[in-house]
């Protein structure tokens, strides 16, 4: 379908979702001049965003029914399932020309679904996962794998870059989410090796910010490592993206291995370590937790080191 033009002042956005990383995102394009109308299921986070020129709407249903574009970025496929498709989602309430974007990382199979149901009713879908954690969203350099059809994905460009660095159309609907389970598998193995390479330090005596400094811009560096690695020694396990999320994803990636015949190893063990730190009640925690489970494999609580 044609698209319109997507600009400040004449745009009208919605956004559902305002947690860790959401509320940065929308407040971005807030600061960029677009009028942007807000849903939560917990008002209070969005108060900043409506402090700062938001307005409320009090289901996603009405969202849409206000907005041009609605972007979501929630937790779990279900929800993504429930803001897009049920009786008070965007769907019911959006009109023919609107565009549905879903950031959240989700099922690709689920995009699709949504991306039919939209253009059975004149609508556009597009599938956005990101990857940047809570300082991407907050520094608006976030990577955006995008899936959907190319002139929707083009005409959205305003709203890519207020938001993001890298941003990146990798092909047509559920695309965008394949791209992120790409990107979680590798991320997932990597933090193992962050972890078990920082507690080699740390038994070896070695000062670990100096060995950092030395390591981190070599062939071994890693944003996981430069990024999370002094947030571990520092003890922060403040989330910038939770471990039960995280769990999620590599659910999601798991579930489309197996069903495309594919052995991943390496997923499945970085999977069953993050369930076993869930387990020791760290699920609301950022992923860098994952020092605390592997140190009591050696006999020692990082915490207290």
């Amino acid at each position: 379908m044609p698209q319109r033009r997507i600009a400040p002042g004449e745009t009208r956005l919605g956004w559902i979702g305002t947690g860790v990383m959401g509320s940065s995102m929308a407040g971005h394009l807030l600061a960029k001049g677009f009028a942007v109308t807000v849903f939560n299921r917990t008002r209070s986070k969005a108060e900043k965003l409506l402090a700062a020129g938001a307005k409320w709407a009090d289901t996603p249903k009405a969202v849409a029914a206000t907005c041009d574009v609605v972007f979501s970025v929630v937790g779990y496929p279900a929800d993504v399932r429930e803001t897009t498709l049920g009786d008070d989602g965007t769907l019911a309430g959006a009109k023919s020309g609107s565009i549905l974007v879903d950031m959240t990382t989700s099922e690709p199979s689920l995009a699709v679904e949504i991306y039919e149901a939209a253009k059975k009713r004149g609508m556009a879908s597009v599938d956005a996962p990101v990857s940047g954690g809570d300082i991407g969203a907050r520094e608006a350099r976030l990577a955006i794998m995008i899936g959907g059809d190319a002139d929707v994905v083009e005409a959205l460009q305003p709203c890519w870059d207020a938001m993001g660095k890298t941003i990146v159309r990798v092909g047509g609907p559920g695309a965008g989410q394949h791209t992120k389970m790409v990107n979680q598998t590798l991320i997932a193995s990597n933090m193992i090796g962050v972890c078990e390479a920082l507690l080699y330090g740390y038994k070896a005596g070695l000062n670990l910010e100096t060995v950092l400094q030395a390591i981190g811009t070599g062939a071994a560096g890693s944003w996981s490592l430069n990024n999370l690695g002094p947030r571990m020694m520092n003890n922060n396990f403040d989330p910038g993206f939770f471990v039960e999320h995280f769990i999620k994803d590599m659910g999601i990636a798991l579930a489309e291995a197996h069903r495309m015949r594919l052995a991943l190893p390496g997923l499945a063990l970085a999977n069953q370590l993050y369930v076993a730190l869930s387990a020791q009640g760290h699920g609301r925690d950022g992923t860098q937790s994952l020092i605390l489970a592997l140190s009591k494999l050696s006999g020692f609580d990082w915490k207290k080191r």
